[in-house]
Protein backbone atom coordinates (compact mmCIF):
# COMPACT_ATOMS: atom_id res chain seq x y z
CA UNK A 1 0.00 0.00 0.00
CA UNK A 2 1.40 2.85 -1.32
CA UNK A 3 -0.31 6.01 0.48
CA UNK A 4 -0.22 9.85 -1.21
CA UNK A 5 2.20 12.10 0.36
CA UNK A 6 0.83 15.53 2.50
CA UNK A 7 1.68 18.89 1.51
CA UNK A 8 4.84 20.68 2.71
CA UNK A 9 5.40 24.74 2.83
CA UNK A 10 8.98 24.22 2.68
CA UNK A 11 11.21 22.37 -0.52
CA UNK A 12 12.87 20.47 2.33
CA UNK A 13 10.22 18.13 4.33
CA UNK A 14 10.36 17.06 7.78
CA UNK A 15 9.58 14.15 9.70
CA UNK A 16 9.16 14.28 13.63
CA UNK A 17 8.09 11.83 16.30
CA UNK A 18 8.64 9.07 18.52
CA UNK A 19 7.46 6.10 19.84
CA UNK A 20 6.22 4.60 23.49
CA UNK A 21 4.04 7.81 24.09
CA UNK A 22 0.64 8.16 26.15
CA UNK A 23 0.46 6.06 29.46
CA UNK A 24 -2.87 5.27 30.97
CA UNK A 25 -2.75 5.08 35.00
CA UNK A 26 -6.17 6.58 35.58
CA UNK A 27 -6.11 8.07 39.03
CA UNK A 28 -2.90 8.60 39.64
CA UNK A 29 -1.47 12.39 39.55
CA UNK A 30 0.65 13.23 35.88
CA UNK A 31 -0.52 10.09 34.40
CA UNK A 32 0.13 11.25 31.09
CA UNK A 33 2.43 14.11 31.71
CA UNK A 34 5.09 12.99 29.60
CA UNK A 35 2.78 12.77 26.48
CA UNK A 36 1.53 15.93 26.72
CA UNK A 37 4.80 17.46 27.09
CA UNK A 38 5.87 15.83 23.90
CA UNK A 39 2.76 16.24 21.85
CA UNK A 40 3.51 20.11 23.16
CA UNK A 41 6.88 20.16 21.46
CA UNK A 42 5.00 18.87 18.02
CA UNK A 43 2.80 21.94 18.08
CA UNK A 44 6.03 24.05 17.45
CA UNK A 45 7.48 21.44 14.72
CA UNK A 46 6.14 21.49 11.01
CA UNK A 47 6.21 18.67 8.88
CA UNK A 48 4.67 14.93 8.73
CA UNK A 49 4.77 12.79 12.74
CA UNK A 50 6.09 9.42 12.30
CA UNK A 51 5.30 7.31 15.63
CA UNK A 52 6.89 4.03 16.02
CA UNK A 53 4.81 2.03 17.96
CA UNK A 54 3.14 1.83 21.77
CA UNK A 55 0.70 4.79 21.64
CA UNK A 56 -1.66 3.67 24.76
CA UNK A 57 -0.69 2.02 27.61
CA UNK A 58 -1.02 -0.74 28.17
CA UNK A 59 -3.25 -2.36 25.86
CA UNK A 60 -4.30 -0.28 23.01
CA UNK A 61 -7.66 -0.39 24.13
CA UNK A 62 -10.01 2.21 22.83
CA UNK A 63 -10.62 3.65 25.97
CA UNK A 64 -6.85 4.50 26.15
CA UNK A 65 -6.74 5.36 22.74
CA UNK A 66 -9.60 7.74 23.64
CA UNK A 67 -8.41 8.95 26.73
CA UNK A 68 -4.94 9.32 26.40
CA UNK A 69 -3.57 9.66 23.09
CA UNK A 70 -6.13 11.63 21.95
CA UNK A 71 -5.59 14.37 24.44
CA UNK A 72 -2.14 14.83 23.63
CA UNK A 73 -0.65 13.83 20.23
CA UNK A 74 -3.87 13.15 19.04
CA UNK A 75 -4.40 16.64 17.86
CA UNK A 76 -1.69 15.66 15.37
CA UNK A 77 -3.57 12.82 13.92
CA UNK A 78 -4.70 14.78 10.64
CA UNK A 79 -0.12 15.09 9.96
CA UNK A 80 0.51 11.82 11.66
CA UNK A 81 2.15 8.07 10.14
CA UNK A 82 1.73 5.81 12.51
CA UNK A 83 3.20 2.14 12.87
CA UNK A 84 2.32 -1.10 15.16
CA UNK A 85 3.74 -1.57 18.43
CA UNK A 86 3.80 -4.57 21.14
CA UNK A 87 1.12 -2.78 23.29
CA UNK A 88 -1.07 -1.49 20.49
CA UNK A 89 -1.21 -4.85 19.55
CA UNK A 90 -2.67 -6.59 22.65
CA UNK A 91 -5.81 -5.95 21.63
CA UNK A 92 -7.67 -7.72 19.21
CA UNK A 93 -4.00 -7.29 16.96
CA UNK A 94 -4.14 -3.93 16.99
CA UNK A 95 -7.88 -3.45 16.30
CA UNK A 96 -8.30 -0.11 18.34
CA UNK A 97 -5.46 1.05 16.77
CA UNK A 98 -6.52 0.96 13.39
CA UNK A 99 -10.09 1.88 13.89
CA UNK A 100 -8.33 4.83 15.82
CA UNK A 101 -5.75 5.50 12.60
CA UNK A 102 -8.02 4.48 10.10
CA UNK A 103 -6.77 4.87 6.34
CA UNK A 104 -3.27 5.87 8.08
CA UNK A 105 -2.44 2.59 9.32
CA UNK A 106 -2.73 1.04 6.73
CA UNK A 107 -4.82 -2.27 5.29
CA UNK A 108 -6.10 -3.47 8.16
CA UNK A 109 -4.18 -6.36 9.27
CA UNK A 110 -0.92 -5.76 7.47
CA UNK A 111 0.03 -2.24 9.19
CA UNK A 112 2.95 -1.71 6.35
CA UNK A 113 2.60 0.92 3.62
CA UNK A 114 4.78 3.13 2.50
CA UNK A 115 4.86 7.16 1.20
CA UNK A 116 7.34 10.30 -0.63
CA UNK A 117 8.51 13.06 1.25
CA UNK A 118 10.18 15.55 -1.07
CA UNK A 119 12.44 13.15 -2.57
CA UNK A 120 12.90 10.52 -0.03
CA UNK A 121 11.08 7.44 -0.17
CA UNK A 122 9.76 6.33 3.18
CA UNK A 123 8.32 3.07 4.17
CA UNK A 124 6.45 1.65 7.36
CA UNK A 125 6.70 -1.70 8.89
CA UNK A 126 5.25 -3.83 11.20
CA UNK A 127 7.22 -5.77 13.48
CA UNK A 128 4.56 -7.59 14.95
CA UNK A 129 3.51 -9.90 12.41
CA UNK A 130 4.61 -13.45 11.81
CA UNK A 131 4.37 -16.43 9.63
CA UNK A 132 2.91 -16.30 6.83
CA UNK A 133 1.82 -12.60 7.33
CA UNK A 134 5.05 -11.88 7.86
CA UNK A 135 6.21 -13.47 5.02
CA UNK A 136 3.70 -11.32 2.67
CA UNK A 137 5.38 -7.94 4.22
CA UNK A 138 8.73 -8.82 3.07
CA UNK A 139 7.89 -9.81 -0.50
CA UNK A 140 5.98 -6.20 -0.52
CA UNK A 141 9.24 -4.74 0.43
CA UNK A 142 11.27 -6.20 -1.70
CA UNK A 143 8.86 -4.65 -4.43
CA UNK A 144 8.30 -1.39 -3.15
CA UNK A 145 12.13 -1.33 -2.85
CA UNK A 146 12.70 -2.23 -6.33
CA UNK A 147 9.27 0.31 -7.63
CA UNK A 148 11.24 3.19 -5.65
CA UNK A 149 14.99 3.78 -6.72
CA UNK A 150 15.58 7.15 -5.02
CA UNK A 151 18.55 8.20 -3.65
CA UNK A 152 17.56 8.59 -0.18
CA UNK A 153 15.08 6.06 1.64
CA UNK A 154 14.18 6.04 5.63
CA UNK A 155 12.37 3.31 7.16
CA UNK A 156 10.93 2.93 10.06
CA UNK A 157 8.66 0.44 12.56
CA UNK A 158 8.56 -0.54 16.68
CA UNK A 159 11.12 -3.05 17.35
CA UNK A 160 14.80 -2.25 17.27
CA UNK A 161 17.23 -4.83 15.71
CA UNK A 162 20.26 -3.34 17.73
CA UNK A 163 19.75 -1.25 21.06
CA UNK A 164 21.46 -1.32 24.08
CA UNK A 165 18.61 -0.45 25.86
CA UNK A 166 16.55 -2.41 28.72
CA UNK A 167 15.10 -5.04 25.86
CA UNK A 168 18.38 -5.07 24.00
CA UNK A 169 18.91 -6.79 20.28
CA UNK A 170 15.84 -7.81 18.51
CA UNK A 171 15.47 -10.28 16.11
CA UNK A 172 11.98 -9.98 14.88
CA UNK A 173 13.12 -7.66 12.32
CA UNK A 174 16.63 -9.07 11.74
CA UNK A 175 15.67 -10.76 8.30
CA UNK A 176 14.38 -7.43 6.85
CA UNK A 177 17.91 -5.34 7.83
CA UNK A 178 19.45 -6.93 4.80
CA UNK A 179 16.77 -6.53 2.31
CA UNK A 180 17.31 -2.76 3.06
CA UNK A 181 20.80 -2.90 3.37
CA UNK A 182 21.14 -4.57 0.08
CA UNK A 183 18.56 -1.62 -1.50
CA UNK A 184 20.48 0.87 0.25
CA UNK A 185 18.31 2.41 2.77
CA UNK A 186 20.06 5.08 4.82
CA UNK A 187 17.94 5.92 7.77
CA UNK A 188 16.26 3.14 10.22
CA UNK A 189 13.97 4.59 13.34
CA UNK A 190 12.82 2.41 16.03
CA UNK A 191 11.18 2.68 19.87
CA UNK A 192 10.05 -0.01 22.05
CA UNK A 193 12.85 1.04 23.90
CA UNK A 194 12.01 3.60 26.33
CA UNK A 195 15.57 5.85 25.66
CA UNK A 196 17.14 7.21 22.86
CA UNK A 197 20.10 5.95 21.18
CA UNK A 198 21.71 6.83 17.76
CA UNK A 199 24.00 4.26 15.81
CA UNK A 200 26.74 4.60 12.83
CA UNK A 201 25.74 3.33 10.12
CA UNK A 202 26.13 -0.96 9.98
CA UNK A 203 25.79 -3.69 8.02
CA UNK A 204 23.14 -6.88 7.87
CA UNK A 205 25.77 -8.22 10.58
CA UNK A 206 26.28 -5.19 12.85
CA UNK A 207 29.93 -4.23 11.57
CA UNK A 208 30.72 -0.43 10.84
CA UNK A 209 30.09 0.17 7.27
CA UNK A 210 30.36 4.26 7.22
CA UNK A 211 30.25 4.20 3.01
CA UNK A 212 26.98 2.47 2.54
CA UNK A 213 25.46 1.36 6.31
CA UNK A 214 22.07 2.02 7.70
CA UNK A 215 21.83 4.59 10.39
CA UNK A 216 19.25 3.83 13.12
CA UNK A 217 18.20 5.62 15.73
CA UNK A 218 15.90 4.28 18.96
CA UNK A 219 13.30 7.17 20.43
CA UNK A 220 11.24 5.30 22.44
CA UNK A 221 10.89 9.08 24.70
CA UNK A 222 7.54 9.69 23.72
CA UNK A 223 6.29 10.27 26.98
CA UNK A 224 6.36 6.60 28.69
CA UNK A 225 8.28 5.90 31.65
CA UNK A 226 11.94 6.11 30.78
CA UNK A 227 14.56 2.68 31.51
CA UNK A 228 18.33 2.90 32.05
CA UNK A 229 20.58 1.01 29.25
CA UNK A 230 21.86 -2.49 29.55
CA UNK A 231 24.51 -3.04 27.09
CA UNK A 232 26.09 -1.35 24.79
CA UNK A 233 26.30 -2.54 21.75
CA UNK A 234 28.93 -1.71 18.93
CA UNK A 235 28.54 1.29 17.22
CA UNK A 236 26.12 3.13 19.89
CA UNK A 237 26.93 6.50 19.16
CA UNK A 238 25.33 8.56 21.78
CA UNK A 239 22.62 7.74 24.12
CA UNK A 240 20.44 8.96 26.66
CA UNK A 241 17.78 7.48 29.10
CA UNK A 242 16.35 10.27 31.30
CA UNK A 243 14.89 12.65 28.53
CA UNK A 244 11.23 12.99 26.74
CA UNK A 245 11.19 14.36 23.05
CA UNK A 246 10.89 14.06 19.92
CA UNK A 247 13.68 13.26 16.81
CA UNK A 248 13.52 15.71 14.13
CA UNK A 249 14.62 14.75 10.42
CA UNK A 250 14.94 17.56 7.63
CA UNK A 251 15.04 15.17 4.47
CA UNK A 252 17.12 17.21 2.21
CA UNK A 253 17.22 16.10 -1.48
CA UNK A 254 21.10 14.27 -1.19
CA UNK A 255 21.06 13.98 2.94
CA UNK A 256 19.56 14.97 5.99
CA UNK A 257 20.11 17.00 9.25
CA UNK A 258 18.45 14.96 12.75
CA UNK A 259 18.14 16.98 15.80
CA UNK A 260 16.86 15.47 19.23
CA UNK A 261 14.21 18.05 20.94
CA UNK A 262 14.13 17.12 24.99
CA UNK A 263 11.11 18.52 26.27
CA UNK A 264 11.64 22.17 28.43
CA UNK A 265 13.96 22.03 31.18
CA UNK A 266 16.18 19.38 29.62
CA UNK A 267 19.52 19.46 28.51
CA UNK A 268 20.24 16.54 26.61
CA UNK A 269 20.07 17.21 22.67
CA UNK A 270 21.49 15.50 19.80
CA UNK A 271 22.43 17.35 16.19
CA UNK A 272 23.80 16.36 12.84
CA UNK A 273 23.78 15.67 9.38
CA UNK A 274 24.86 12.98 6.98
CA UNK A 275 24.31 12.10 2.97
CA UNK A 276 22.86 9.87 2.03
CA UNK A 277 24.10 6.51 0.76
CA UNK A 278 25.69 7.00 -2.27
Amino acid sequence: MTLPALAHATSDPVLVGAGDIAECWFGLPNWFAGAWATATLLDHVDGTVFTVGDHAYRKGRSSEFRYCYAWTWGRHKGRTRPTLGNHDYDTDHGAPYYAYFGPRAGTLGQGYYSYDLGAWHIIALNSNLTAEAWSAQERWLREDLTAHRTRCTLAYWHHPVFSSGWHGNGHRMKDIWPLLYEFGVDVVINGHDHDYERFAPQDAEGKADPAHGIREFIVGTGGAHLRKFETIQPNSEIRDAATWGVLKLTLHPTSYDWEFIGVPGSTFRDVGNAACVP
